[in-house]
C-alpha cells in the first residue's frame, strides 16, 4: 500500500503552535483516517446500488408482482436511475466545492437509505419510479465529492498511487454487495424485499461512521494544506477564501481544455464498462450456452477482480514511471482496451470458458485502469484548487451519460456490432487524449 505519511509537513496556519513532529504525526493519522472512511463510504453506496439487480431475480418470480414489474418495466426503471445519476453528477461536485464534501455525501447516503427502504416496503410501480429517481440523485453524491475530499489531504505527486488504491472501492463494492445482499434476500428471509432493506441497513451504519470520522480538509483539524506552499499560506492569511458562485465554477471548468478532453474520453469509455456490468451474464450465456446460468453469473467475476487491481497498478505507474503524468498510462490502457474489445468475438468463438475468463479479465484490467485515472486522479489534478469537485463532477457526468448507452445498447445490437463499436470508442478516446501526452497539472510542474 502506498505510504500515507507525508514526506514533510510545513507549519500549520496561525493558531496554537504545533511542532514539526506533532504536525507530521497528526497529518499521518488524519490521512489514514480520511482514506479509510471515504473508501468505506463509496464502497458502502454499492450495497444499496446493487440491491435492485439482486432483487430482480425474485421480482420476476414473484406471482404478486410479475404481471406489473415485468422485464420491460425493470429495464425502464434502470434507465430512469441512470438518467438521474447522470444529472446528479453535474450538480453535486459543484456543491462539494461550495459547501464541502461532508454535507453533500452524508445527505446522499441518507437519501439512498430512504429510497432503498421505500423499494423494500412497496411493490407499486410509481413508488419504484420515484425511489429510482431519488436513488440515482443520491448515489451521484458520492464520487466527485469524495475525490475532492481525498485530494485535499494528498499532493499531486502522490495522488496517482494513493487514489489508485483508493479507487478500488467501487470495484470491491460491485463484487461484495451482490452475494451479501443475495444471501440476506434468498437464504435468510427468502424475500426479494430483504435485498433493499439489508442494503439500507448496511449503508446506514456506514453513514454513522462517516459522520464520526470524516473531515473536509486538514485545516478543519488545525493542520496545514499540503497542496499550498508556505508563501501561499502566508499570502492567504487568516481570511477564508470566498465561495465562488456556481456559474463561475462551471465556467472555469469549461474553459479548461483538459477537463473537456477528460469528459469526452470518459463518455466514450463508460459504455463498455456498464455493458459488461449490467449484461455480463447475458453476454457470457450467449457466447457459452453450455455453462448454464450459474456459470454465466460466475465467469464475469473475472472482470470485477481485475477491476480491483487495475487502479492500484495504473496509479503506481503514473506516479513512478511517468512522474505524475496522467495521460500516458491512460492512453496505454485505452490501447490495450481497444485490442481486447476488438478481439472479444473472435476469441470467445472458441467456446472455451478459460478464454472467456482471460478476455474479460484483460478488458476489466484495461477499462478500470483508464476509468480510475480519468474519473478520479486526473479530474482532481486538473481542476482548480477550489473547483476540483466541479471538474470531477463534470467529467463523471459525461461518463454517466455514456453509461446509459451501456445499459441500453446490448438489448438492441448484436455482439459483433456491440464490441467492435466499443473498440472504436476506446480508440477514439485514446486519440483524443494523445495530444495531451506531456500535460501535467500546474501544481506538479
Amino acid at each position: 500500500m502506498a505510504d500515507l505519511a507525508p514526506q514533510s509537513v510545513p507549519s500549520p496556519r496561525p493558531g496554537p503552535a504545533l511542532s514539526t513532529r506533532e504536525a507530521l504525526k497528526g497529518m499521518t493519522r488524519w490521512r489514514r483516517q480520511i482514506f479509510a472512511v471515504t473508501w468505506l463510504a463509496y464502497a458502502g453506496f454499492y450495497f444499496v446500488r446493487q440491491a435492485f439487480s439482486v432483487a430482480k431475480l425474485g421480482i420476476l418470480d414473484d406471482p404478486l408482482v410479475n404481471g406489473v414489474l415485468t422485464e420491460q418495466v425493470l429495464g425502464v426503471l434502470d434507465a430512469v436511475y441512470l438518467a438521474a445519476y447522470a444529472a446528479g453528477q453535474f450538480l453535486w461536485g459543484m456543491w462539494a466545492d461550495r459547501f464541502g464534501p461532508r454535507v453533500v455525501v452524508a445527505g446522499g447516503m441518507a437519501g439512498a437509505v430512504l429510497a432503498a427502504c421505500a423499494m423494500g416496503l412497496s411493490s407499486a410501480v410509481l413508488v419504484f419510479g420515484g425511489a429510482m429517481v431519488l436513488q440515482g440523485l443520491a448515489q451521484s453524491t458520492g464520487w466527485a465529492p469524495l475525490c475532492k475530499n481525498m485530494g485535499s489531504f494528498f499532493t499531486v505527486r502522490e495522488r496517482g498511487r494513493v487514489l489508485g488504491i483508493w479507487s478500488s472501492n467501487y470495484a470491491f463494492g460491485g463484487l461484495a454487495a451482490p452475494p451479501f445482499l443475495g444471501w440476506w434476500a434468498y437464504e435468510v428471509f427468502e424475500s426479494w424485499h430483504a435485498a433493499f432493506l439489508a442494503g439500507a441497513a448496511t449503508l446506514a451504519v456506514v453513514l454513522v461512521l462517516f459522520l464520526v470520522f470524516q473531515r473536509n480538509t486538514p485545516q478543519d483539524v488545525g493542520l496545514p494544506d499540503p497542496n499550498r506552499t508556505e508563501e501561499e499560506r502566508a499570502a492567504a492569511g487568516k481570511a477564508a477564501p470566498p465561495r465562488q458562485p456556481a456559474l463561475a465554477l462551471y465556467k472555469e471548468a469549461l474553459r479548461d481544455r483538459m477537463v473537456l478532453t477528460l469528459g469526452a474520453a470518459y463518455f466514450l469509455l463508460k459504455p463498455a464498462r456498464y455493458a459488461i456490468l449490467l449484461w455480463g451474464p447475458v453476454i457470457v450465456s450467449r457466447r457459452l450456452p453450455e455453462v448454464g446460468n450459474v456459470g454465466a453469473t460466475l465467469i464475469p467475476v473475472a472482470f470485477g477482480v481485475a477491476g480491483v487491481l487495475a487502479p492500484i497498478l495504473i496509479g503506481w505507474v503514473s506516479d513512478t514511471v511517468f512522474r505524475s503524468r496522467r495521460v500516458p498510462p491512460c492512453v496505454l490502457a485505452l490501447t490495450l482496451l481497444t485490442v481486447a474489445l476488438a478481439l472479444f468475438m473472435p476469441l470467445t468463438a472458441t467456446g472455451s470458458a478459460a478464454v472467456m475468463i482471460a478476455v474479460l479479465a484483460v478488458i476489466g484490467l484495461a477499462v478500470y485502469a483508464a476509468d480510475a485515472m480519468i474519473s478520479c486522479v486526473a479530474a482532481v489534478d486538473f481542476g482548480s484548487a477550489g473547483g476540483a469537485g466541479t471538474a470531477a463532477g463534470l467529467v463523471n457526468g459525461c461518463g454517466s451519460v455514456g453509461a446509459i448507452l451501456g445499459g441500453l445498447l446490448p438489448g438492441f445490437l448484436s455482439g459483433t456490432a456491440l464490441f467492435y463499436g466499443f473498440a472504436a470508442a476506446a480508440l477514439l478516446a485514446g486519440l483524443l487524449m494523445l495530444p495531451q501526452w506531456n500535460r501535467v497539472p500546474a501544481t506538479a510542474a
